[in-house]
This record gives structure tokens, C-alpha cells and sequence, in this order.
């Protein structure tokens, strides 16, 4: 690592403690801090108590209307330093988090981090491919074993690849269906201007039939080509119901 790589990353991290410190001070923290000593009393295991921990270990609290900037760092293993920071937020982005602090941070890090852009880029991709998180809070899924809650992640990006090769599968069938199938017509086409009844009926019923399988293939691709809830969200609401 040279020496302006050093210099960049030393400017954010004490950008983010400069911004941390600025909160607290004007903020009550006496609730914040009972609230880690509530997380503090979760089972071993649990993303409550491991966000406690965490915390701990960085002789750090939660931060006024933030909490939820520690569950993601536990949650998806980034570590409290300049660089995860920033590859938190390209990871945010990604899943969907398009607020106005994410997309500033991630380009605050881009511009003074260039050397890690590919990361970031793998980073947004991971995030774009999980289980949507930002509306996840420290209240309702403290008590969540950690290890359960990372594999429903990686589980949701198995499913959303599976679904998007069923689409693709799909989609090459249709198409194929309608491209035979209409070579098929105008392979008979000429046979239904025959006087000969045999050539009529021989060539008549494989037209109607792929005329119907011509059809089906172009419905198969208008509902492929519908505005569909992905695989992820309805992972993300059969997970808010079990909790429920």
C-alpha cells in the first residue's frame, strides 16, 4: 500500500468518527448505550449479541437513528474499517438501499479508493443478488440466530440464479416452439390449396396445431416479459411472516 492509498484511507476513517462524534454530541445517548446493554443479554450466536460485541471490542455504541449500520456490519461481515465501510455501502446500493447517505458515502470512498473499484463493483453485485435488508432492525431480529440469517442470504441468491436460468430455459423453449412451428405452417400452407382430400387433411391438422402451439409460445413470452416480484422479495416476506 503506498503512501497516498494510506492517506485516503486514513481521510475516511477519520471522516466517519468526525460524523459519529458529531451525533453523539448532540444526541441523548443514555437510551443507546441501556440498548446495548439489552443486546448484551442474547444468547451466544445471536446477531443481538454478537452486535454487542462487536461494539464492545471497538469501545463503541450504537449511534442515534444508525442503529441499524452495526447489524449490517455483523450481519454481512464487514469490519469496522475504511474499506469495508465503503464496501458496506457499494453492498447497500446493490440490495437496494438508494438513499442519499449511501450513495454519497460510496462515492466519497470511490473517488479516494480507486484501487478497490473492482471490489465495490463485486460488492454491489453480491448485494444486488441477496435478500433485501434495509428495512432489517436491531428490535426485530436481535433474538436471530446469526449463522441462520447469513445462509437465508445465501440461500435467496441459489434461488434468484435458478429462477433466472428457468426464465432463460423458458424463454429459448418459446422461442424455438414459435420458429418450428411457423416453418411447419409454411410447409403446409401450400398442401391446404390441394383438390386432394388427403393432402388436405395431412397438411390441415399439423397447420391448426402449430398455429395453437405458435400462440402458446407468444403467451409464454408476454408473462415472461411481465413486471414479476422476484424470488428475493417473496424470500424476504415468507422470512417477516415467520417472524411474525
Amino acid at each position: 500500500m503506498n503512501i497516498l492509498q494510506k492517506i485516503a484511507r486514513k481521510i475516511i476513517k477519520q471522516s466517519f468518527d468526525l460524523s459519529v462524534s458529531t451525533i453523539e454530541l448532540f444526541s441523548k445517548m443514555e437510551p443507546y448505550k441501556e440498548k446495548v446493554s439489552e443486546l448484551r443479554k442474547f444468547k451466544n450466536g445471536t446477531l443481538g449479541k454478537e452486535i454487542a460485541d462487536c461494539l464492545d471490542n471497538h469501545n463503541l455504541t450504537l449511534v442515534p437513528k444508525y442503529e441499524s449500520h452495526d447489524l449490517k456490519h455483523v450481519l454481512l461481515d464487514y469490519k469496522m474499517t475504511a474499506e469495508d465501510e465503503i464496501r458496506m455501502q457499494a453492498f447497500m446500493v446493490g440490495n437496494g438501499n438508494h438513499s442519499i447517505p449511501s450513495f454519497a458515502i460510496l462515492l466519497f470512498g470511490a473517488i479516494l479508493l480507486p484501487d478497490l473499484w473492482q471490489i465495490f463493483y463485486s460488492d454491489f453485485k453480491k448485494g444486488k443478488n441477496s435478500t433485501p435488508i434495509s428495512k432489517w432492525t436491531v428490535e426485530n431480529y436481535a433474538h436471530r440466530n446469526l449463522d441462520e440469517l447469513r445462509g437465508e442470504l445465501i440461500k435467496s441468491t441459489i434461488e434468484q440464479t435458478t429462477e433466472f436460468d428457468m426464465k432463460r430455459i423458458t424463454k429459448i423453449g418459446a422461442l424455438t416452439s414459435i420458429i418450428t412451428r411457423i416453418f411447419g405452417m409454411v410447409f403446409c400452407l401450400p398442401f391446404l390449396f390441394s383438390s386432394n382430400m388427403a393432402d388436405l387433411v395431412g397438411a390441415g391438422f399439423p397447420f391448426i396445431g402449430g398455429a395453437i402451439l405458435s400462440v402458446g409460445g407468444l403467451l409464454a413470452l408476454s408473462n415472461l416479459s411481465r413486471p414479476i416480484k422476484s424470488q428475493q422479495v417473496t424470500t424476504y416476506k415468507n422470512n417477516a411472516n415467520f417472524m411474525a
